[in-house]
């Protein structure tokens, strides 16, 4: 059965580990050295994680959201009779506006004690009311400060003071087999904890967002906990919980958290210009490089973004890059595909210069690109 891809946002069409391991790892502490396994001393040392002063700490900051979506639509008096829908098809006359109503349930993480909230955009988005019920039962009226879709992160704010922030945490820390801790509201049980690990980090090319860099786990993200706090085992939020995918739209163990990193970058800038200013050389549309491309191109291996469209006059334009370069590195950094170049322009400073690196020909290139700032949804695959 083909997985489907889900927002955790519940109302939203998109949408005893440890003590086995603990015993296992006692088993082989007590055999000699010649006999353990590499690295066995190692872990049977590690101390072990308190995951109830964790919860303790983390969960105050995760809140509820309910979101009032109100979603523009046509539909034509017509559309029920049989003799209309075969004569016209799908162009059914006399459409009447129409305005549908959903509710949106996710989750929200609290970065700031002035009631400042970090949420999913597809949580808040089309909203006309929002209310936030924070973790001691108080509902708040939420007013949105920001959203971006590009990265599915918003910001909401609450008029409320003393509240707990939870510590943003460095998520290019974050490493497979990490324990972590997912919080948000699932199903509408609120300040529902759930543990797991990291599976994989950089994910990218799932088909959820403009500009991807997942953190992978397999704890429990069910609808409701869009949203919410990826918490690692220092109490830090380390990602915000985004989707899942599934084939029953419940949690089947592989699910996506946009990083810390990113996400706070957005967030500051959310709050100080309202948008996010990202970076552009004029690119409009860049692909991945497969092994038919590469052989067509007569590049020795599939690696790197492929410059399939460039905007007349821009940067990238006047500093010679052409359509059909494949661009393998950035200021002496590995480009290994399309969604790491995409990243990379979008983080670059404006008004900085780029040092483009391209196979053209067979032959590698240096290319000087200035960068400057991306209009809304210029970069497309």
């Amino acid at each position: 059965m083909k997985l489907r891809l889900l927002l955790a946002a519940s109302g939203l069409a998109f949408l005893g580990l440890g003590i086995g391991l603990g015993l296992r790892l006692g088993e082989r502490a007590g055999r000699s050295e010649a006999s353990a396994p590499i690295g066995a001393a190692v872990l049977a040392a590690a101390p072990a994680a308190d995951f109830t002063a964790i919860a303790r700490s983390a969960t105050p900051s995760v809140v509820n959201i309910s979101a009032l979506q109100v979603f523009q639509s046509q539909r034509s008096p017509f559309a029920s009779d049989p003799f209309f829908r075969e004569f016209f098809g799908r162009d059914l006359p006399f459409r009447i506006p129409l305005e549908e109503r959903k509710t949106s349930l996710g989750s929200g993480v609290l970065v700031g004690p002035e009631g400042l909230i970090v949420t999913n955009n597809h949580v808040v988005e089309h909203a006309r009311q929002i209310a936030v019920t924070t973790a001691d039962g108080k509902r708040h009226k939420g007013t949105i400060v920001g959203v971006d879709p590009a990265t599915d992160i918003a910001v909401v704010r609450i008029d409320a003071k003393g509240l707990p922030a939870l510590a943003w945490g460095d998520s290019a820390r974050a490493a497979v087999g990490e324990y972590v801790l997912a919080i948000g509201n699932p199903f509408q049980l609120s300040q529902t904890v759930t543990m797991g690990i990291i599976s994989a980090t950089g994910r990218s090319n799932v088909g959820i967002v403009d500009y991807e860099d997942f953190i992978q786990t397999d704890a429990a993200i069910n609808p409701g906990n869009s949203g919410g706090a990826l918490v690692n085992t220092r109490a830090e939020l380390i990602g915000i919980n985004t989707a899942i995918y599934s084939e029953t739209g419940g949690y089947q163990g592989v699910g996506f958290a946009v990083p810390a990193n990113l996400a706070k970058k957005v967030v500051e800038q959310l709050v100080s210009k309202g948008r996010v200013a990202r970076g552009s050389i004029g690119i409009t549309q860049i692909r991945p490089v497969d092994e038919e491309t590469a052989i067509a191109l007569g590049l020795k291996e599939a690696t790197g973004a492929l410059v399939y469209e460039i905007l007349r006059g821009s940067p990238a334009d006047r500093a010679g890059m052409e359509p059909g370069d494949v661009v393998v590195a950035v200021d002496g950094e590995a480009i290994p595909d399309a969604a790491r170049f995409r990243r990379k322009l979008a983080a670059a400073e404006i008004g900085s210069t780029l040092r483009v690196t391209a196979m053209r020909n067979g032959k590698k290139r240096e290319i000087k690109v200035p960068v400057q700032e991306a209009e809304p949804a210029a970069v497309r695959n």
